[in-house]
């Protein structure tokens, strides 16, 4: 393929399993021939190592060049005042929508044909981290205190891309969570934003109803199959889309992209899992979903969908697995059989 019809892409291996799950995805993209021209940059304690940074300035210069990017987890060390680099990166960036898509790919669990999407607001709320401590008597910290802020601006931004979301790709009814009955302010302003513009450009495209956090979250355990996708603030989103990733089995079954108008960044969103790095046992199933939603959002929907057939058919025909779903296959071992699923599919 000619240089110049690649799509160039910032590669972000990351730390402890982040470079083998990395190069298992590369290997399952190079053979779906995708057109990527990978820039292959460090972060995390890579980036402290080299730069002394979690996000060196190559890093982010590269990301603002080729506006994409593809990542394994990042470790944040604790002390030494850093923050962690996926919230610099989403402030950095402006990526205010994280999208989770959970759906079943290994039947028989304690919950099957599972298919949902949770749409987090990113930027605001109150991971904002306005924090502070007021002093009473000898104790400077007897009084915690948080700001929550959502805007109206940030609220419609995100409602509208999961509307246009649903849209897009037929999803049925969209369920907006929200606390508004006590956070009648801060999440009433999400759910009066959510209704309005229902109202005047959604409605009949799909069905629209709301539904409070605490009851949202007894709900999707005891009958996920009643809601399609979940749009939300960022501490609720933060919350439920780890309850859905355990309706298919766990963070390794999750991707997750965190998309802004200028840039978007795809990654499993799972941990680093130091404790098993290097052993060759990671599974690179997460990261390579996020790498199908990559192909998706490039317009290459028939390579992410070769992707995900490939990594169905791998765990469910060949019964390939590596060891946390229950089989016996390293990372290299599981990668291969995808391959050759991939190059015969």
């Amino acid at each position: 393929m000619n240089s110049s019809n690649l799509i160039p892409v910032t590669l972000i291996p990351g730390d402890g399993i982040g470079p083998e799950i990395v190069d298992a995805t590369l290997a399952a993209l190079d053979a779906l021939h995708a057109p990527f021209d990978w820039d292959r940059q460090i972060a995390g304690l890579g980036g402290i190592q080299a730069a002394g940074d979690p996000l060196p300035a190559a890093t982010l210069d590269s990301i603002r060049r080729t506006r994409l990017a593809l990542k394994g987890p990042l470790e944040t060390p604790s002390g030494g005042g850093y923050r962690s680099s996926n919230v610099r990166l989403r402030e950095e960036f402006q990526l205010y929508a994280n999208l989770r898509p959970a759906r079943t790919i290994i039947p028989g669990g304690r919950f099957d044909k599972i298919d949902l999407v949770v749409v987090r607001e990113n930027l605001e709320g109150l991971y904002i981290g306005h924090e502070y401590y007021i002093p009473i008597d000898d104790d400077p910290r007897a009084v915690a205190m948080a700001t929550g802020i959502n805007t109206r601006a940030g609220s419609r931004r995100l409602l509208e891309f999961a509307f246009e979301h649903a849209v897009a790709t037929g999803r049925k009814k969209v369920s907006i969570v929200h606390k508004a009955n006590i956070m009648k302010a801060l999440t009433g302003i999400f759910l009066e934003t959510g209704i309005d513009l229902y109202e005047r450009k959604y409605k009949g495209r799909f069905e629209l109803e709301t539904v409070i956090i605490d009851a949202c979250a007894m709900k999707l355990v005891i009958n996920p199959w009643q809601f399609d996708m979940l749009v939300t603030t960022n501490l609720f989103g933060d919350i439920l889309s780890d309850l859905v990733a355990g309706l298919v089995g766990g963070l390794g079954m999750t991707p997750g992209a965190n998309i802004g108008a200028d840039a978007a960044i795809f990654e499993a969103v799972h941990g680093s899992a130091p404790d098993i790095a290097g052993k060759g046992i990671a599974n690179p199933i997460a990261l390579m979903l996020a790498a199908a939603m990559m192909l998706d959002h490039c317009k290459l929907p028939e390579l992410a969908a070769r992707l995900r057939k490939a990594i169905d058919e791998t765990l469910n025909i060949d019964k390939v697995r590596t060891g946390d779903l229950g089989g016996t296959a390293s990372t290299a071992a599981f990668t291969k059989a995808l391959v050759s699923r991939i190059r015969t599919g």
